[in-house]
């Protein structure tokens, strides 16, 4: 291996919550040479890709934040894109993690040595090695488009609500709107007021529950800032309300029913039309797909200037889309709502030592232990990975669990000395067998529906069917017994670096 290569003890790949959080961590352990590497030109993750109209989060910003770094001044109950933004911003600044980031930088490859003990990257700005690789690339960076015959004749504009153009002029136009997730449900609201016609092509309907947002008061944010244990309150008081949906995903079904009551009476209270209410009714069990907190979302769909289409589209047209009943619906513009692709391109780009990547793995199976590592994949951990993620839970506190065990165990790496760790595979496959266990029965697989919470096979896609505190307390310390370690003496170890 050439020595003109950089080497860095630890690369991690993507600035998102994920990445700045392990910067964070990792140097207040004491690992001080490491690097992020940013695809983009600013870090932020998705808050720096979505910038639709009325892009924010969907869990209250109190709980949407770092234990660490609580911020007594958000504007309302769920923050702005802008804000979120701004936030994570601030906490790199304030925790002097910029310098370690590596802006423009793209991972395109990144692949095991066996011989060298080290992962050998290849990036846009040239190549480097790593004694250990961390994945925080997060779950929502590339936008995924409907396959649809004549996608490409249109004539018109179109665009992905993660790449909005932001220069496109909507007074007067014929606005057609594909797909009725989350992003959707955030601005068609905003646009809706704008546009001659707006033409929603809905699939199925999604769950709808009160948002109740708000802005905080001057004095609320007061006390805040002088009460700090106030803020805890609060963040507790919001994880405890979310972790409740637990109990329709995995604990009964049969405790879905008060949240679905819920979901009718806003129906009932925002559509005045009753045609229009049973279209925007779903037909599957509340919590087979994310449910979706808005207030704004069905009131706009009740507007004269706005149409639900649930006929099949047949084909795109140069100005028009048609759906299979024959009805040809002219417009001048269209907009993708249609979300995320399932497995991200950095999963092609991660490949362990028998040549399989991420992906590749993935397709196979969803897999990973705790969804933080990866057998077959030495010295790489991840954030999010498979059965990491919480569909009951902020996303904030899930990641949090796996920095504080991808770094207990980087500490261990160091007590030891040890040049190389990987889980052990049959440690791996207990875990992947009690989590398809614990699957069978969720409504995430059983609630009628079909969504990016399931595997084009019907299992799950790699949500933690457990309570989120339950998953807090297996990652809280590292359990090195399930680790093949390489720990080498000195002498071997200077040689080899």
């Amino acid at each position: 291996m050439s020595d003109s290569i950089e080497h860095r003890h630890i690369v991690i790949v993507g600035s998102g919550f994920s990445g700045i959080g392990l910067a964070i961590k990792l140097r207040e352990a004491g690992f001080g040479d490491l690097v992020i590497l940013e695809r983009a030109d600013d870090l932020g993750g998705t808050w720096r890709a979505n910038t639709y109209p009325g892009c924010a989060c969907d869990v209250p910003s109190h709980l949407y934040s770092y234990s660490f770094a609580p911020n007594p001044d958000w504007s309302r109950t769920y923050g702005t894109q802008a804000e979120i933004l701004e936030y994570i911003r601030a906490v790199a600044t304030e925790h002097d993690v910029l310098g370690h980031i590596r802006f423009g930088s793209e991972l395109l490859d990144a692949r095991w040595d066996q011989t060298w003990t080290r992962w050998r990257i290849e990036t846009s700005r040239g190549p480097l090695t790593a004694d250990f690789l961390i994945s925080a690339t997060g779950l929502f960076a590339e936008a995924k488009y409907p396959s649809l015959p004549g996608l490409d004749t249109f004539a018109g504009t179109s665009f992905h609500s993660l790449h909005w153009d932001h220069d496109y002029d909507f007074t007067g136009k014929r606005v057609a709107v594909i797909g009725t997730g989350a992003s959707a449900v955030q601005f068609v609201p905003e646009i809706q007021p704008e546009v001659a016609k707006l033409v929603l092509f809905q699939r199925s309907a999604p769950w709808i529950m009160p948002r109740l947002d708000r802005r905080t008061s001057r004095l609320e944010r007061q006390l805040l800032r002088r009460i700090p244990l106030a803020g805890k309150a609060i963040r507790g008081s919001w994880f405890t309300a979310i972790e409740g949906f637990g109990l329709v995903g995995f604990v009964d079904k049969r405790f879905r029913h008060p949240y679905e009551l819920l979901g009718r009476l806003q129906l009932l209270r925002q559509v005045r039309d009753p045609r229009l209410r049973r279209t925007l009714t779903p037909d599957y069990m509340i919590g087979c797909k994310r449910a979706i907190f808005s207030d704004a979302y069905l009131p706009a769909l009740d507007q004269p200037n706005v149409a639900v289409v649930t006929d099949t589209i047949a084909e795109v047209r140069s100005h028009s889309i048609l759906t299979r009943d024959g009805t040809e619906h002219a417009v001048d513009a269209i907009i993708y709502g249609t979300g995320f692709t399932p497995v991200p391109t950095a999963f092609e780009r991660f490949v362990g030592r028998d040549g399989l990547s991420m992906a590749d793995l993935y397709r196979k199976q969803p897999q990973s232990y705790l969804g933080a590592t990866l057998a077959g994949f030495p010295n790489f951990f991840c954030t999010l990975g498979p059965f990491g993620a919480a569909g009951n839970q902020s996303a904030i506190f899930m990641i949090e669990s796996q920095i504080a065990y991808i770094v207990d165990a980087l500490i261990a790496m160091r007590t030891r000395r040890a040049v190389c760790i990987e889980v052990k595979p049959q440690v791996q496959q207990r875990f992947l067998d009690e989590m398809a266990q614990r699957s069978k029965s969720t409504v995430w697989v059983t609630g009628g529906c079909t969504g990016y919470y399931q595997t084009p096979d019907g299992r799950n896609a790699g949500l933690y069917p457990n309570w989120s505190f339950e998953y807090r307390s297996r990652t809280r310390r590292f359990d090195i017994d399930s680790y093949d370690i390489d720990s080498r003496d000195d002498e071997v170890h200077e040689v080899r670096a």
